[in-house]
């Protein structure tokens, strides 16, 4: 197992292990900083700039996936729904070195996968207007010359981003995971402490898997990932329900933060699935899906988006739909009038 894993691992184990303890006192100095920043922003000793439309958050406090985007997008779709005309910013993290990330880009549908990032270009093939930039003010400003209809900013990913303002946040927490071992870079996962939950607008538990709830998130809410018909990466067949690939010799593939989530999700559907995980973010190439056979190869549509230049027939995705809990959006829509009427 790479380094890298074996920490990964050691950070979301019960306690402290010998690959994470002599961390700790990296950890300690990492939190001071991160205290320190945090609270610079709060006194005025930084400057907090404020898009003239209202923005909403989503990020997290652990470092890997969690079901950010999933939930960013049927945050937007909902609030559409209800008259508001939402717009994403993103970082665009996973995008190549060689791209510009500090100047805004405006994705669109066919944009490249290296240049914007797959979360982003995800969103935009999904319908939804967004920009990307290293600094989401920047990205925030872009996407509101671009299109002034804009009432709202949903920011994906920038819960530490202190200097973009904003009137509501939201951080997910993985249901299986949760805060791992509870402390911060690098000893654990934590990018900020487990008390900054207890300042956000609302924290919300992905149950995705089904796990029973965890007693200490008794006051967030919940949301899961409800799986879709397998679409070809390639759009030249119709969607499949997923009992066709059930009892085949199938891969599957797996980019993301939590790659064992998608692999799970496909057991649950009957799919005993070859598992092959990749980095988060990882850019694919042809290679990486030549398996030396014929079998159907299952991936997230996250990373159908990177493969779409060179897929075949055997490639196949999962959609999912984050399934908000009722409450959540009205209570983002209050936090929204309340900024309207200030």
């Amino acid at each position: 197992m790479p380094w890298s894993d074996r920490l990964v691992a050691a950070w979301y184990a019960p306690h402290l292990t010998a690959l994470t303890l002599p961390l700790t006192p990296l950890a300690l100095v990492f939190g001071v900083a991160a205290a320190l920043r945090r609270l610079g922003y709060r006194r005025g000793w930084f400057a907090v700039q404020r898009l003239p439309v209202p923005v909403v958050v989503v990020g997290n406090l652990s470092v890997g996936g969690v079901g950010k985007t999933p939930l960013v997008e049927a945050l937007a779709r909902e609030l559409a729904t209800r008259g508001w005309h939402p717009g994403i910013v993103s970082r665009g993290y996973g995008r190549d070195a060689g791209h510009d990330e500090a100047s805004p880009i405006l994705v669109t549908p066919d944009a490249d996968p290296a240049a914007v990032g797959d979360e982003p270009l995800l969103l935009a093939r999904r319908g939804h207007r967004v920009a990307v930039a290293r600094d989401r003010v920047a990205a925030g400003r872009a996407l509101l010359a671009a299109h002034p209809q804009c009432d709202v900013i949903i920011a994906d990913d920038g819960l530490q981003h202190y200097r973009l303002g904003r009137v509501a946040e939201i951080a997910v927490v993985d249901a299986v995971r949760g805060l791992g071992n509870g402390w911060l870079l690098p000893a654990g996962p934590l990018r900020e402490p487990r008390s900054r939950l207890a300042t956000v607008t609302v924290a919300v538990l992905n149950r995705a898997d089904g796990v029973a709830r965890d007693p200490r998130f008794a006051g967030a809410l919940t949301m899961t990932l409800d799986p879709g018909r397998l679409r070809r990466v390639d759009g030249r067949a119709l969607p499949a329900a997923p009992r066709v690939f059930a009892g085949r010799r199938v891969h599957a593939v797996a980019g993301i933060g939590h790659p064992q989530r998608f692999f799970a999700q496909l057991r649950v559907l009957g799919i005993e699935a070859l598992e092959h995980p990749f980095p988060d973010h990882h850019r694919f190439a042809s290679a990486d899906l030549a398996f030396g056979d014929d079998a159907p190869v299952l991936m997230t549509e996250k990373d159908a988006v990177k493969c779409r230049a060179f897929a075949d027939e055997r490639c196949w995705y999962l959609p999912v739909e984050a399934r908000l809990d009722p409450t959540l959006v009205p209570r983002i829509e209050e936090k929204l009038r309340g900024s309207q009427a200030a």
